[in-house]
C-alpha cells in the first residue's frame, strides 16, 4: 500500500485544530480511560504551556485530520535506567510539577499519545505520526524519544501477563502486537513494562455507567478494551484498574 504524504500541522500554527483535536482523542478511547487523575490534573498543559508539541498529520487535499500526535519535552537527558514504572503519568507527574533534573544535561522527547481518525486506522498513518515525532525531538534537541506504548492487541489476552505479551513473536521474529512493530519497525528497542503506568478509580456505580456492565460481587473484572482486569471491592464501594504499558526507546540522531 503506497501512503500519501501528509502535512504536518503544529497545534501552536494551527489553533483552529485544537477542537476538532481533542474530539477524535476522546471518541478514540473507552470511557473508563477517560479517568485518570493525573491525566486529568495536567493534561490540559500541553495545550497551554506545549502547543509546539502537539500536531495535526493533515490528509493531502481535503486538509482534514488524519492523525493526531501529543508529545512533551523533559529538561534533561533521560537514559532507559531512569525510567519510572508510572509510565504516562509519571511523565507528567514530572514535566508539569517541575522537579528537579538529574545529573546529565540535556533534553529529552516523551510521547503521550497517537491517535489515528477513524477512517485512517490500519492504513499506516502511524507509522508517519511516529516519525514527524522524531522530527519534533530532532528539532528541539532531544537526544532520545520514549514512549509508555499501549500494546494495542493487549486487551483481547487481559489474563496474560504484561510481561509475558512484550515478549511474544510472529513467525517472522517481530513483536507480536502490531503497534509495537510499528515502533520496532523505525527503530525502537523495548525497554521494560512500566506496570502503573495509568490509574483509574470510581465508584461502583461509576464503574457501571462507565462500562455498562454490572458487578454482583467483589473481585476481578475483564472489560471491554481494558489490558488487564478490573478490581472490584464492594465493601469500599471502589473500583480500580491500573494499566501497565511498555517502555520503548527511539534513539534521535
Amino acid at each position: 500500500m503506497i501512503t500519501p504524504d501528509f502535512t504536518p500541522a503544529s497545534l501552536k500554527d494551527r489553533p483552529d485544530l485544537i477542537a476538532p483535536v481533542k474530539e477524535i482523542c476522546a471518541a478514540a478511547w473507552p470511557e473508563f480511560m477517560n479517568h485518570d487523575e493525573i491525566v486529568g490534573e495536567y493534561w490540559w498543559q500541553l495545550y497551554e504551556n506545549y502547543l509546539e508539541y502537539q500536531f495535526a498529520l493533515l490528509e493531502p487535499g481535503s486538509g482534514k485530520i488524519a492523525a493526531v500526535g501529543n508529545c512533551i519535552p523533559m529538561e534533561r537527558r533521560v537514559v532507559p535506567g531512569q525510567l519510572d514504572d508510572g509510565g504516562l503519568d509519571w511523565i507528567l507527574r514530572e514535566v508539569c510539577e517541575g522537579k528537579p533534573g538529574g545529573r546529565l544535561s540535556g533534553r529529552t522527547l516523551f510521547a503521550l499519545q497517537i491517535i489515528s481518525a477513524p477512517n485512517w486506522r490500519g492504513k499506516a498513518v502511524s507509522t508517519k505520526t511516529v516519525q514527524h515525532m522524531i522530527a519534533i525531538g530532532k528539532a528541539h534537541k532531544c537526544t532520545s524519544l520514549y514512549a509508555p506504548v499501549r500494546p494495542n492487541r493487549k486487551s483481547l489476552y487481559p489474563l496474560t501477563p504484561m510481561e509475558r505479551y512484550v515478549n511474544w513473536k510472529t513467525r517472522e521474529g517481530m513483536p507480536f502486537d502490531p503497534w509495537m512493530r510499528v515502533h520496532v519497525r523505525l527503530g525502537a528497542e523495548v525497554v521494560k513494562v512500566c506496570p502503573e503506568s495509568m490509574y483509574m478509580s470510581g465508584t461502583v456505580a461509576e464503574w457501571e455507567s462507565w462500562t455498562g456492565l454490572l458487578f454482583p460481587e467483589s473481585g476481578q473484572y475483564v472489560i471491554s478494551g481494558a489490558l488487564v482486569p478490573i478490581l472490584i471491592d464492594l465493601a469500599n464501594d471502589i473500583g480500580m484498574y491500573l494499566e501497565p504499558n511498555v517502555w520503548m526507546h527511539h534513539r534521535i540522531e
